[in-house]
This record gives structure tokens, C-alpha cells and sequence, in this order.
């Protein structure tokens, strides 16, 4: 004889009804809610019941304490064990596994009279078999990168029936609910429908100011339904209307998204789209366009190159001049740089431009720059008799 629940495992019943993981299947003709005992034992565990008090035990201590409070709430019809029993196939299926496994068992025959008829014949297979393993193991090893597709696992599909053996077991057994509770948030919302029901049905007994209220809402949400059917009118005629007078060049849409499946607000974002669709003349001028474009470059990239072309010549005609000059000249180069550089050193020792010089010096200077003059035109004679 069993007992009516108490408070207690009404609570604990109701928690695993709500929290523990369930999927719904077809039993004896009526859609059920299962469950697999080992996550209930791991729900309860994390409830309040596995926490404990001051002054008192926790409920739930360790997995055979669940289980042997679930085995109590089995036995008060909270919920009942269940069997797995997998679909079988159909005949059609069974008869093709039947051709197929004799033509495997006559091929296998004949590769066995092969083997008997040489020893060469054997080392030949021998390899391709190995090559096979090879290659099926390069594909499981692609397989196995990540970026491949991966083959879909087919599940069998199964359907349950009660079982004999009405206990509560830790592991992957099946429960069906029976219990059946309903959730606060359901029962508020039909709370809620039932009183609105009842408030429209005494409309006539509302006040005044109420039902003038309530009047100018209902006039304001039909005139608001009403103005959004009419744009979507209005756009479509605007739409045909820029078509036929363009030709089909130019796509206007006001408010492309009013009818879409979006949002309150989105709908109305953005306010308009264009689009130009011109002939086949627009794209030979922009073709043309980008043609003169492309010569301007090829014309600017020809002269760049001319001008190099041209430096270049004018280094080479440099270089050739400076090796058909005169060894007289070289020298008188050296001894002009020479004067400047001992004039330059002459000013800035004492750190001015100009300054005192003795008559002494004077007189050195005059005297070295007229043996060098002397130089200069011994040097010019020299190969003017050589050419005569």
C-alpha cells in the first residue's frame, strides 16, 4: 500500500520536473516527457535539498541517498521506469544486406582460389593491400583536420514501452514522467486572460471618462493600421510611376523595409533607396574614360623615361670631356684651390674677416704670385712649340 506524498516530495518531484533535462517522445500512442536517471541523481545533488541547515541534516548526502529517494517517489506513481527497444529495419533493407553479403562471400571464394594458383599472384595483392591501408589511412588522417566536413552520424531511431522491473537505478535508464504540475508563469497568464475577459464584458458598467478613453485608443490604433496599409500603397505607385517615366532607368522605393520581416522601427529604416539602371551607352563612356585615363599614363610614364634617357647622356659627355683635358689645367686647378684655402685660414685664425697685414707679408704674396704666373705661362708655351 502506498501513501499519499507529502509536502516534502511533492517539493523535491516538483524541482526535478523543471530542472532536470527532458526530452518528449511518442509512447503507447500519447506524447510523453522522459528523463535519464544519472542527471536527475546530479540535479538533486545541486539543489537545496544536498545543502544542510543549522540545526539539521541535508537530504541528500551522497548519489545512494538519491537514489533510494527516488526509488520512494516511483513507488507514489511520480514517475515510472521505461524501456528503450530500437526500430528495426524494414524487409527491403534486410534483403539488400542478404545479396550483399553473398556476393562478398563469392568474391571472397574466388580470391581464395587466385591465392591457391601462385605464389607471385600473392605478393602482387600483398602490396595493393598495402597500399589501400596506406591510402585509407591519408583519408582518415584529412578526415581528422579541422576545416573538413565531417560525416553525419545517423541515430537509430528507438521508442519506449514500461518496464517489468519498477526500480529506480543510477545510470543511462529511461523515466517517463507522470506527474505533470502546471508552472506558475502558465497559470498567470491565464489568470491574467480570464480577468481581461471578464473587464470587456462589463464594458457598458465602466465610467465615463474610461470609456471615452478606451474610445479615442481604439479610433487611434485603427487610424494608425490604416495609414501604414495606405503608404504601402502609395509606394508601390510611386515606384511605377518613376519606372514608366524613366524607362526602367531609375528604382525609387519609399520606405524600403514597410513590409519586410523586421522590426517596429527598422521597417521605417531607411527612408528611401534609388538605384540606376542606364543603357549600354553609359558603360562604353565610362569604357572610354578609362581608356584615356590609361594612355595620359603610359604617356607620363614615356617621358619620365626620355628624361632619363637624357641625363644619362649628359653624365657620359661629362665624363668624356673631363678625361680629354690637359694635365697644365688639373694643376692650375689645384693651386687656385690651394690660394683660397690660405686665404680662408689667413681669416679665420684670429677668429675676423679683416685684419692688419705687415708690409713684409705683402710683399711675399706679390713675389709668390708672380712666380706663379711665370708657372702658368711656361705651361701654355710648352704645348703651343710642341704643336708647331
Amino acid at each position: 500500500e502506498v501513501g499519499e506524498p507529502f509536502k516534502e516530495e511533492k517539493a523535491v518531484a516538483k524541482y526535478l520536473r523543471f530542472n532536470c533535462p527532458t526530452k518528449s517522445t511518442n509512447m503507447m500512442g500519447h506524447r510523453v516527457d522522459y528523463f535519464i536517471a544519472s542527471k536527475a541523481v546530479d540535479c538533486l545533488l545541486d539543489s537545496k535539498w544536498a545543502k544542510a541547515k543549522k540545526g539539521e541534516e541535508a537530504l541528500f548526502t551522497t548519489r545512494e541517498s538519491v537514489v533510494d529517494y527516488c526509488n520512494r517517489l516511483l513507488k507514489k506513481q511520480f514517475f515510472h521506469r521505461a524501456l528503450k527497444v530500437m526500430k528495426m529495419k524494414p524487409d527491403k533493407d534486410t534483403k539488400k544486406e542478404k545479396e550483399k553479403g553473398k556476393a562478398e562471400s563469392g568474391k571472397e571464394e574466388e580470391k581464395k582460389s587466385k591465392k591457391e594458383s601462385g605464389k607471385d599472384e600473392k605478393s602482387k595483392k600483398e602490396k595493393e593491400k598495402e597500399k589501400k591501408k596506406d591510402g585509407e589511412k591519408d583519408e582518415c588522417k584529412k578526415d581528422d583536420t579541422p576545416g573538413t566536413p565531417k560525416k553525419k552520424e545517423t541515430k537509430r531511431k528507438f521508442k519506449l514501452e514500461p518496464h517489468e522491473d519498477q526500480v529506480f537505478l543510477d545510470g543511462n535508464e529511461v523515466y517517463v514522467w507522470i506527474y505533470d504540475p502546471v508552472h506558475f508563469k502558465t497559470f498567470a497568464m491565464g489568470l491574467v486572460l480570464v480577468i481581461a475577459v471578464i473587464a470587456a464584458t462589463l464594458f457598458p458598467l465602466w465610467p465615463a471618462e474610461m470609456r471615452v478613453g478606451v474610445y479615442y485608443l481604439s479610433v487611434g490604433a485603427g487610424c494608425f493600421v490604416a495609414s501604414i496599409l495606405l503608404l504601402a500603397v502609395a509606394r508601390c505607385i510611386l515606384f511605377l510611376i518613376i519606372w514608366l517615366i524613366t524607362g526602367g532607368r531609375h528604382h525609387f522605393w519609399f520606405l524600403p523595409n514597410l513590409t519586410a520581416d523586421v522590426g517596429f522601427i527598422d521597417s521605417f529604416r531607411p527612408l528611401y533607396t534609388h538605384e540606376y539602371k542606364g543603357p549600354k551607352a553609359d558603360s562604353k563612356k565610362e569604357e572610354k574614360a578609362e581608356s584615356k585615363k590609361q594612355q595620359k599614363y603610359d604617356s607620363e610614364e614615356k617621358s619620365d623615361s626620355e628624361k632619363k634617357e637624357e641625363e644619362d647622356g649628359k653624365t657620359e659627355a661629362t665624363r668624356n670631356s673631363g678625361t680629354d683635358g690637359s694635365g697644365g689645367e688639373r694643376h692650375s686647378d689645384t693651386d687656385s684651390d690651394r690660394r683660397e684655402d690660405d686665404r680662408s685660414q689667413h681669416s679665420s685664425g684670429n677668429g675676423n674677416d679683416f685684419e692688419m697685414i705687415t708690409k713684409e707679408e705683402l710683399e711675399q704674396q706679390t713675389d709668390e704670385g708672380d712666380c706663379e704666373e711665370e708657372e702658368e705661362e711656361d705651361t701654355e708655351s710648352g704645348p703651343s712649340h710642341g704643336k708647331s
